[in-house]
């Protein structure tokens, strides 16, 4: 912000003084200090700047560098209230010079301390590797986060790799050798000397706290952590960072300790609960102090925007490394981008932060004390008026207000802290009683108020519910009225209920899920609605509760996906994962999930047709296909070239772009290559391929596989050169693997292999065929397929009967294979609904039964989908549902007899 718009030197440093008591001590006290700033105060203060001021001291002994570090304070102090308040500087350039400083400070007191100590006793050795062992320093917090303000404490943490001792004449064990050099290291930054000090240090992050040892090795961290870490120490690690020595080798292991500590491998929707708590902890104590005037600690101030910012890092870190940033204006750009929170709130958000460290660190100039409360004398209120650019204070304070009632109403809104405490609840409580519970069910519209009155009678009995954790017992507790209650309001009411208290009982061993619909009641909502379109998505989401997470994103879910975005993200997601096949192969696996949720959602609204969801699940399997392809191939312990001259080519209904939310995927595999390798190592790529799609891990299963339809079935080899390919289908395969070939087209690999195998698709297809053979033979496999698949019922089976889905797919391949020699437009894989309608325009179909019979497939198709999203198999309806006889008419016009006699 720009105070004042003359940049005379002079007029700047006058400002500065009235705005900052503590300049105006500092150059009674040392005036040489205005002839050093009048050159160095119109350019950016920067590390390289202050590093640089700092080489030109003289430093060989401990008590120079302690004068030497103390003098860089009071110059960058200087320079940085000079170009502050005179709008030179912007909050950036000030929290990162602070940060510079206490980074230069703390490595050449390292260093200082480890060489005298060094002289004495010589290097500490690990037990382990025998390597050399350097004490590692942890900057927390604000310094950690690069966020440092003008007069704060720095919060250190001392660690090193292994325990040992040294090599010198005189040994220590590597604990007291490190112990005593931080507290060499703290002397020298902590304690003020009659050049004053630099940065006052703040030990009580460290394990243990004041009770804890100064130093800790790195598998006493680990146990500590594992053993005894608390919730707010998660918190406080999240923005942990080795500040000295710089480029420390033993960085990343370090990191690998901590990571698995803060970010969980789960989304941690209890990061709320335990955030809310501490939250509530810090309110009371400003209370009892009387200090909401405090713009760090008290309502809307600083650190509710970084509470909001780090609680999405510890709820969805594990999962998004993205987010294991540290500096929160940066996470709050993060999160608008990710669509976690919206833009304008981001922005609003990032504008009060920026407006109250700036704040902070005017009340700091005035004093150089580390305070963050607005003062109450009307001087001080003016001069710090006067330092943020305002008229007078009142103008001030309304603006202070706007950021904090803003910033305050999002926290209260994302902590949900405004929650109702409900009463006991009539549908769950500790003294249930049967009766009582139907009365009330019943009142609320349940018409099988009985039998789910029995259901939560037996929930709230079972040893499962009774044997959960205090906290996800009381979770459980707040859960189950609000389900009643959502589900009271929907048409489908007693089907949702049911569902969602089955879906409950699974996920309730899992304490963040139920978390999730504590602190989401609008996801609920949400939920139970999905539960009252269909049974199949209340029990996906069981199987795959980490879903639930996708109902909070309700406008991106109801998006139309972008294939080409969505490719770019899961490559990105999978480079980051470079190396770990495992964690590649889960990462598909929610990916896949994620997209298979936002079509169910669309299809359960109604926003995607029957044929465009087909499509949608088509291109999601192939975009998953490629990827694994290329994952398999690059993980390959023997491959003799970069790229695989080799191709997927599906079959079914992902060959015809008719997949389901369950169906499996039938596939073959072709290659073309001469390298005498290739087959082997072929064969091996597509057993991966296969093991991958459809082994089971805890993130799920990709898809089951159906290998069948290669050339000799199961008794064939499991790849095939294209060449043996091309004379299988031409001379060797029966007539239903042509018909299966109507279907079937290139879906990943290479893309020659890919237009080999079509070229060879059509010609086989375009073959001529004695019509009356073709018959007979189309004929007898429906009537073996007829045979398989018996219904003893009196229903209609929509896929299986007479007139059903299946004479209608047979009837196009016949028509494909009897007249593509005359006609090829016919081998054009566009589905049973056009092909049909390609063939009556070339008058082999009469127009009118085209139509109809197109109609009755859509038609038999959409039934087919309602009935298994609730779990309805085999699909059979009453036979008066639909009029099937022009499906029969048909078929016995093309192939001359009954379907099925």
């Amino acid at each position: 912000m720009s105070i004042v718009a003359k940049q005379d030197f002079e007029f700047l440093l006058q400002h500065a003084g009235h705005c900052s008591r503590y300049l105006n001590h500092l150059l009674q006290a040392e005036p040489g200090l205005r002839d050093w700033l009048r050159p160095h105060y119109t350019t950016p203060c920067n590390a390289d700047e202050i590093a640089a001021w700092l080489d030109g001291m003289p430093a060989t002994s401990e008590e120079e560098l302690s004068a030497a570090l103390r003098t860089l304070r009071k110059r960058v102090m200087l320079k940085l209230i000079v170009r502050d308040l005179g709008g030179l500087a912007d909050l950036d350039e000030v929290m990162h010079c602070m940060t510079a400083l206490a980074e230069i400070a703390t490595r050449r007191a390292l260093e200082s301390a480890m060489r005298s100590l060094g002289e004495l006793y010589g290097e500490p050795i690990g037990n382990e590797t025998g390597l050399p062992q350097q004490l590692l320093v942890i900057g927390m917090g604000k310094l950690g986060g690069g966020e440092l303000n003008v007069s704060s404490d720095i919060d250190l943490i001392f660690i090193y790799p292994e325990d040992g001792e040294t090599n010198g004449a005189r040994t220590l064990g590597n604990h007291e050798f490190f112990s005593r050099v931080g507290r060499k290291l703290i002397a020298l930054i902590n304690e003020t000397t009659a050049h004053g000090y630099v940065f006052r240090v703040d030990m009580r992050l460290r394990p243990y706290g004041d009770s804890g040892p100064l130093v800790m090795s790195f598998a006493a961290l680990e146990e500590y952590l594992v053993t005894q870490g608390r919730e707010w120490e998660r918190y406080a690690w999240i923005k942990a960072r080795v500040i000295a020595p710089a480029n420390a080798a033993a960085t990343e292991g370090l990191m690998a300790i901590a990571q698995p500590f803060v970010f969980r491998k789960y989304l941690d929707y209890g990061a709320f609960e335990s955030m809310r708590k501490l939250h509530a902890q810090i309110r009371q104590e400003v209370a009892r102090r009387d200090r909401n005037n405090n713009i760090k600690l008290g309502p809307g101030g600083i650190r509710e925007i970084e509470f909001i910012a780090q609680v999405f890092q510890l709820i969805r870190g594990g999962r998004n490394a993205a987010l294991r940033i540290r500096p929160t204006q940066a996470i709050l750009r993060l999160l608008a981008e990710q669509g976690q929170l919206d833009k304008e709130t981001a922005q609003a958000l990032d504008a009060a932060y920026i407006f109250l460290r700036n704040l902070e660190h005017r009340l700091q100039y005035l004093d150089d004390q580390q305070t963050q409360d607005v003062p109450e004398d009307e001087n001080n209120r003016e001069i710090l008026a006067a330092g943020m650019g305002f008229k007078d204070f009142a103008a001030l304070q309304e603006t202070l207000e706007v950021h904090r009632s803003l910033v305050n109403s999002q926290f209260n809104r994302i902590f949900n802290t405004e929650q109702e405490e409900l009463g006991i609840s009539p549908f769950w409580h500790e003294h249930l009683e049967l009766e009582g519970l139907a009365q009330s069910l019943s009142e609320k519209g349940f018409a099988d108020a009985r039998t789910l009155a029995e259901q939560l009678v037996q929930t709230r009995q079972s040893s499962r519910y009774l044997q959960l954790p205090e906290i996800s017992r009381n979770r459980y507790d707040k859960i189950v009225p609000q389900m009643v209650e959502q589900c009271a309001a929907l048409a489908m009411r007693d089907q949702a209920l049911p569902r969602l208290l089955k879906l409950l009982d699974h996920i309730s061993r899992r304490s963040t899920y139920l978390a999730f619909l504590t602190e989401h009641p609008l996801a609920l909502a949400r939920l139970a609605g999905f539960a009252a379109a269909s049974a199949w998505a209340c029990d996906y989401l069981s199987m795959h509760p980490s879903l639930l997470d996708e109902l909070l994103a309700a406008r991106e879910i109801y998006n139309a996906p972008d294939w080409q975005q969505l490719d770019a993200l899961l490559a990105a997601q999978l480079l980051e994962r470079q190396g770990d096949l495992e964690r590649q192969m889960d990462a598909l696996r929610h990916f896949k999930q994620a997209q298979t949720f936002h079509l169910l959602a669309m299809d359960l609204q109604g926003l995607l047709p029957l044929e465009i969801l087909s499509d949608h699940l088509s291109d999601l399997a192939d975009l998953i296909l490629r990827h694994v392809l290329k994952l398999c191939w690059q993980d390959a312990r023997k491959k003799h070239c970069a790229e695989p001259r080799f191709a997927i080519v599906a079959y079914g209904k992902l060959g015809g772009k008719e997949l389901g939310y369950d169906s499996d995927l039938d596939l073959i595999f072709l290659f073309d290559d001469a390298h005498p390798d290739a087959a082997e190592n072929y064969a091996r790529l597509a057993q991966r391929i296969n093991t991958v799609l459809g082994s089971h891990t805890a993130a799920g299963r990709l898809y089951e596989t159906d290998l069948r339809l290669r050339p000799n079935g199961a008794s064939g080899l499991l790849v095939s050169d294209i060449g043996a390919f091309r004379d299988y289908q031409q001379h060797q395969a029966w007539v239903w693997e042509h018909q299966a070939l109507t279907r079937a087209r290139y879906c990943a690999g290479d893309t020659l292999v890919g237009q080999q195998f079509e070229r060879i698709r059509i010609d086989v297809l375009c073959q001529p065929r004695d019509s009356e053979v073709l018959r007979g033979e189309v004929v007898a496999m429906r009537r073996k397929m007829h045979d398989g698949h018996p219904n003893p019922t009196a229903l209609f089976d929509i896929k299986h009967d007479s007139g059903g889905m299946v004479d209608i797919e047979f009837m196009v391949q016949f028509l494909i294979l009897a007249h593509a020699h005359a006609h090829p437009e016919l081998t054009a894989n566009r589905g049973n609904i056009a092909l049909l309608e390609i063939a009556s325009g070339l008058g082999l179909v009469a127009a009118d039964a085209s139509a109809t019979v197109r109609d009755i497939y859509r038609e038999l198709r959409r039934l087919q989908h309602q009935m298994r999203l609730n779990n309805q198999s085999p699909c059979r309806v009453s036979p008066q549902t639909i009029d099937t006889t022009p499906v029969l008419a048909l078929w016995q016009k093309l192939l001359s007899g009954p379907a099925a006699q």
